[in-house]
């Protein structure tokens, strides 16, 4: 165990053996550490059925792969470092072009459901003589021919 200071504070880091060196873990005060009770109350208690609990493992177990920190770029340290040389560089850098708003997200589930309810009531549409005749029925009663 030990103390080091990390932006003007005091930390509690764990030390342990790693390669040839050392490995220091910051640990949390106990203030720092909330309890989860609160966060999760509103959430209620689910009765999945057992085919979408497989379904769910089986897509997490396909996605699942070995942590390769080279794959990931730090997007916003790229686009700052980009700016601050296009500044260097006595270019007037653009506004930033505004993003659509991202879609609703919804239950699949419910989607399925909702268009095969949709599906079930929409009436079956008329033929191009009936319609003909609705028409020249309506035309008459207008009339009154």
């Amino acid at each position: 165990m030990g103390r080091v200071v990390l932006s003007r504070r005091e930390h509690v880091v764990m030390l342990e053996a790693f390669d040839k060196g050392l490995l220091a873990t910051t640990l949390r005060y106990p203030y720092e550490v909330r309890d989860q009770a609160p966060y999760f109350e509103d959430i209620s208690d689910l009765k999945l059925p057992a085919d979408m609990k497989e379904l769910a493992a089986h897509i997490v177990d396909s996605k699942t792969s070995h942590f390769d920190p080279p794959t990931f770029v730090d997007h916003y340290e790229t686009a700052l470092v980009g700016l601050l040389r296009a500044k260097q560089a006595g270019h007037v850098p653009e506004a930033p072009k505004e993003e659509p708003a991202p879609h609703r997200v919804i239950n699949l589930m419910d989607a399925l459901r909702a268009s095969i309810g949709a599906a079930k009531k929409k009436p079956a549409a008329a033929s191009s003589k009936a319609r003909a005749g609705a028409r020249g029925k309506a035309a008459k009663r207008k009339t009154g021919r």
